[in-house]
């Protein structure tokens, strides 16, 4: 009984571990520290060193200000690779997605994530395109807090 208590326990730490540990900026301290939250955005630093790389972690939809030209590479769940290559001030828009990354350059890199909390539907915006409709109040703070992060 005794042991059969032990392992119901266990599962349930490694269930609660599992759940929480998906937030980078608790599993991945190193690479994501918080900005700002509230109760509609999560604005998140990134800071990957040359050839760092990340553990299973999970964003909401949201936008990607590179603040440093990037290579990247994305390995989601499934095992599926991307690699992406951003220029400093580049904009990009991810859909809620789980995966890790992989800095491949030899030079620092660093960006803003601003997620976009509950549900964000896609308004078609022509063949294979999309864009996240977001309400005025949450489309005028990121605005605000992205012409803050350019300035030096």
């Amino acid at each position: 009984m005794r042991a059969k208590l032990c392992l119901a326990g266990a599962l349930v730490l490694v269930a609660t571990a599992c759940a929480v540990g998906q937030d980078p900026t608790k599993v991945e301290p190193k690479h994501y520290k918080l900005d700002f939250e509230n109760d509609r955005v999560q604005v998140v630093s990134v800071h990957y060193g040359p050839h760092e790389r990340s553990v299973m972690h999970e964003h909401p939809g949201g936008v990607v200000v590179s603040l440093t030209e990037a290579h990247l590479r994305f390995t989601d769940e499934n095992g599926k690779t991307r690699e992406v290559y951003s220029k400093a001030g580049e904009v990009r828009w991810y859909p809620p997605f789980k995966h890790m990354v992989e800095n491949l350059g030899d030079t620092t890199y660093d960006g803003v994530y601003v997620g976009v909390k509950g549900k964000v539907t896609n308004v078609s915006k022509g063949p294979g395109g999309s864009t996240p409709a977001v309400d005025e109040e949450t489309k005028k703070m990121v605005a605000e807090y992205l012409l803050a992060a350019a300035k030096p």
